[in-house]
């Protein structure tokens, strides 16, 4: 039986496949292009539902539409029996197996908040395995990898102190932090995924081979302007960064410039870079599964 928004064929047999990682909500059987999409912490696929429906529509006579490839990670809706992942590892090694139906494909990676360092880490385990990396990596509502904050503690809070984070952040419905019996359901993997980013430490000097493009909100509590403009330290093929109105969740409180935006990133052409330009990523051996498994729920 084939999950919802995934084309039959698209897994790979086993649990790290394309079958539970990735979600099509609308196929694209040509795309002009393929974005795939990395949620934010205790975030899923379906928050890209929206932009997968206005990419997929041609954006005018005689042009195609893009197929959008929206990652789900463990530990929540369809995939709730599964344990969630709490380091960025676990999950760059699953979804960078799961991504294999598109090896030699010209991918576009957007990751939003702990998306988007989830994205760079996919990005350097499949130019380590000797695949082709991201065309271009859009990272957005995020510091870059080689930026961290003394204090990140909201994994170690408890329920109520991460509802009130969620709250704070303005990117979840508030009937669902009103509801306890949903709560039950969704802290865990909120807590996990907190785990995950708040212990995220980036191998050092660690660059990519595409160009990034920086998206974020101008009055984002979580990046300063300068946490953002450090990502060009993790490129060598070009940086531009991208300001927005509006928060931490500033692509859903005006959707329409962002997705003008990703259609012009989409249509730019990638500067070429020679494999031999770039050192061989550093990426560290993937964690147990024990490790990368286990949730610290209370």
């Amino acid at each position: 039986m084939t999950r919802p928004g995934v084309s039959a064929g698209d897994g790979t047999g086993s649990g790290t496949g394309a079958d539970l990682w990735i979600r099509r909500f609308h196929p694209v059987a040509d795309p002009a292009r393929r974005l795939v999409c990395f949620p934010h912490a205790g975030g899923s696929a379906p928050f890209f539902f929206p932009l997968s429906q206005e990419l997929s529509a041609p954006a005018g006579p005689g042009r195609r539409g893009v197929d959008v490839l929206a990652v789900q990670y463990p530990g929540r809706q369809d995939r709730l029996g599964e344990p969630a992942v709490t380091s960025i590892a676990g999950l760059a090694e699953g979804i960078a197996t799961a991504l294999r139906p598109w090896a030699g494909e010209p991918l576009t990676f957007f990751g939003h908040s702990m998306g988007a360092v989830v994205a760079f880490e996919v990005a350097l385990r499949l130019r380590a395995r000797g695949q082709d990396g991201p065309v271009r990596l859009i990272a957005s509502g995020r510091r870059a990898p080689s930026r961290y904050r003394q204090r990140q503690d909201v994994h170690g809070r408890d329920d109520a102190g991460i509802v009130a984070e969620l709250r704070q952040l303005a990117g979840t419905d508030p009937r669902l932090l009103g509801d306890e019996e949903i709560l039950r359901m969704i802290l865990p993997a909120i807590r996990a995924d907190y785990t995950a980013v708040e212990t995220y430490r980036s191998e050092p000097g660690a660059v990519l081979p595409c160009p990034v493009t920086v998206f974020t909100g101008d009055a984002d509590p979580q990046v300063t302007l300068d946490e953002a403009q450090a990502w060009r330290e993790h490129t060598i093929a070009g940086f531009d960064l991208r300001v927005f109105p509006g928060g931490h969740f500033y692509l859903a409180e005006d959707p329409g410039p962002v997705i003008a935006a990703i259609r012009a990133e989409l249509a730019a052409r990638a500067p070429a870079v020679p494999a031999s330009a770039v050192p061989a990523p550093a990426v560290p051996e993937p964690p147990s599964q024990a490790a990368s498994s286990r949730t610290s729920a209370r």
